[in-house]
């Protein structure tokens, strides 16, 4: 199995879109700290459709509680300045990508514990510096399932 994980997410759309690709992908969910909304907002609600049932969804005060959950050898952080790219990443099974909330990502404490276990996705142009958090998501859990299943 793999685990995604939330830092402080604060769009309810992109958690509902991410709740959506772990239920399909057998993937379990994890949000950390403090969330930008309720969990019965509508929005959220209406990005998952009616998925939510089948997500296995955890919830995590802090950090440090999430980290009691998934060892940290486990966690691969994945940042808009990642020094290197997910695609050099060797994802085994259990592993748990971890990605920081929308305005401001991960924190520089987190950063700098796993800086050799952080990621980024290629921005080829350079006229955007990031793309949606829902579709990074996608993009980097796709590639850790096709090394893990070998597809």
């Amino acid at each position: 199995m793999m685990h995604v994980a939330l830092w402080e997410p604060e769009i309810p759309p992109n958690t509902g879109n991410i709740a959506r690709l772990c239920a399909a992908t057998g993937s379990r969910l994890h949000l950390i700290g403090r969330l930008g909304f309720r969990t019965d907002a509508k929005s959220l609600r209406r990005a998952g459709l009616d998925y939510w049932e089948s997500v296995d969804l955890v919830f995590h005060d802090s950090f440090e509680e999430f980290e009691r959950a998934i060892p940290p050898e486990k966690i691969l952080c994945i940042e808009t300045n990642g020094e290197q790219y997910y695609t050099q990443a060797r994802f085994e099974d259990g592993d748990c990508l971890l990605f920081g909330n929308e305005s401001s990502g991960l924190p520089a404490t987190i950063l700098d514990r796993f800086r050799s276990r952080t990621f980024g996705i290629p921005m080829p142009t350079g006229k955007v510096r990031s793309i949606n958090l829902a579709t990074s998501a996608g993009i980097v859990l796709y590639e850790a399932l096709r090394q893990v299943n070998n597809w």
